[in-house]
């Protein structure tokens, strides 16, 4: 069994019970957008050492994670729907770095993380629907090979 499976629900709902994500998704490209994550100025301020700004929100990001697994993990926390949450071991491998590297590379040409495409292009960055689309063309790209990638 997939082991990236094992987390899915296996409940079936109406396509309404999927407007929350819709909700939260624009509660973030608000968050995002107040936040200046989706300006192109703090990024590259980021890549070029010039400001904390954007080390800051990663930084809690990157707590607030850590602390939402611990609670999770604790107090045994299930879904909405009482579904068990499970965490499992990540093997490392090299790829992992090739493809961060080539990750970076793409964030700081562009001036955009996945994360805040959708607010860009809601704030008017049309230009940034090619990143999204390169995007999804890269993630298509990565399925296809992922098996003959070396581990």
């Amino acid at each position: 069994m997939d082991t990236m499976c094992v987390n899915e629900s296996h409940l079936k709902h109406r396509w309404y019970h999927n407007l929350k994500y819709a909700v939260v998704g624009i509660f973030f490209g608000i968050a995002f957008t107040k936040a200046e994550i989706i300006s192109w100025f703090r990024i590259q301020e980021m890549f070029r050492l010039q400001s904390f700004h954007m080390y800051g929100v990663i930084g809690t990001a990157i707590v607030i994670g850590m602390i939402s697994v611990w609670l999770i993990k604790k107090f045994k926390v299930k879904t909405i729907h009482s579904e068990s949450i499970e965490f499992h071991p990540k093997k490392f491998n090299k790829g992992q770095i090739i493809g961060g590297v080539i990750f970076g590379l793409g964030w700081a040409m562009t001036g955009a993380c996945p994360g805040p495409l959708f607010a860009q292009i809601g704030a008017g960055f049309l230009v940034i629907v090619v990143v999204l689309l390169s995007a999804i063309a890269g993630t298509w790209v990565y399925g296809y090979f992922r098996e003959r990638l070396p581990h």
